[in-house]
């Protein structure tokens, strides 16, 4: 079988299409199919090596997946051969024509839902959840920023939000990108490119702050969630890419919660009812995973160069 395969960290260009064993799943596992495999950021910093947790090398890279079940160990019959699937988890990677992975990390993938589509759910739609209603405790009638709204991660927090009963304000640094915002259920959306835009999203609700602001990029802009978010706000950290500053006193005299989140802290109990209801949104046609680019396989370091770009569109996709 075909795999990317990481032999040393480094750039994307370390990222290389080799033949491998076949793969057999051990009790508990499921063998599955990849018919699309998704790109997220972390994946780029597990193969720069520049991140806290390194994978042991070789190293295939990748948790999401939308596929077909094509063996079933013992023990995991619960699943059978055939059935369409998407993965929150893998134990031999998902940049590849096969994944092993444990039956826990393996969800029903709805019909109505394209494979690609089913790659673009595990981290981005996992990690959306778990900021807005784990880490945020959203509630009907609170107003949330999604900070970088354009994303896999923030049209996912869109989605969620609006259906929940929130008033949803996104932000965009393109035309398109704020289109496509507005498209996936913002009510409103604002720029960050422009220098006005802090202004603008403050007078959106009469001057008072979002209830909750969700952050991509905290090294960038958590000084400025700090300056609106509302009194007894939370500002949840989904991304940052270096260190910043910040005045205390903003966090003060708003009483606000900075909290951060990393989506390899939920319990088993948690993840397990994160997909309980990622999959009824997804059967119920209210969560819709966007499609930016569907690249081969054997150009995976393009995908990596590409979700590190600074306009995003939705998710990134392999096709082996």
């Amino acid at each position: 079988m075909k795999a990317i395969r990481v032999e040393e960290f480094g750039g994307p260009e370390v990222l290389q299409l080799q033949e491998i064993a076949d793969l057999q799943p051990a009790r508990g596992q499921i063998l599955v199919r990849v018919k699309a495999a998704g790109v997220n950021p972390v994946e780029s910093y597990f193969r720069s090596g520049t991140y806290t947790i390194k994978p042991e090398l070789p190293w295939t890279p990748g948790s999401d997946a939308g596929g077909e079940i094509v063996a079933v160990g013992e023990g995991a019959n619960q699943w059978e051969v055939g059935a369409r699937v998407y993965t929150s988890g893998s134990v031999s990677g998902t940049y590849a024509e096969y994944s092993l992975c444990e039956a826990s990390s393996i969800h029903a993938l709805p019909d109505n839902v394209s494979f690609a589509q089913g790659a673009a759910i595990g981290v981005p739609y996992a990690t959306a959840y778990r900021a807005l209603f784990g880490r945020a405790h959203a509630q009907p009638g609170e107003t949330v920023f999604v900070h970088g709204a354009s994303g896999g991660v923030g049209i996912a927090a869109i989605q969620m939000a609006r259906a929940h009963g929130l008033t949803v304000i996104g932000s965009a640094g393109s035309e398109r990108g704020k289109q496509l915002v507005l498209g996936e259920g913002a009510h409103h959306v604002v720029d960050h490119r422009e220098p006005d835009y802090l202004p603008e999203l403050l007078g959106i609700n009469c001057g008072r702050g979002p209830d909750i602001i969700l952050e991509m990029v905290a090294n960038v802009n958590l000084a400025k969630d700090l300056s609106v978010i509302a009194k007894r706000g939370r500002i949840v950290v989904i991304g940052s890419r270096g260190a910043t500053e910040m005045n205390p006193r903003d966090i003060m005299a708003r009483e606000a919660n900075v909290l951060g989140m990393v989506l390899f802290n939920m319990t088993p109990e948690e993840k397990a009812g994160t997909h309980a209801a990622l999959g009824a949104g997804l059967e119920s046609g209210i969560l819709r995973p966007v499609i930016d680019r569907k690249i081969p396989l054997a150009q995976a370091a393009r995908g990596h160069e590409a979700v590190m770009e600074a306009n995003s569109y939705g998710k990134i996709v392999l096709i082996p």
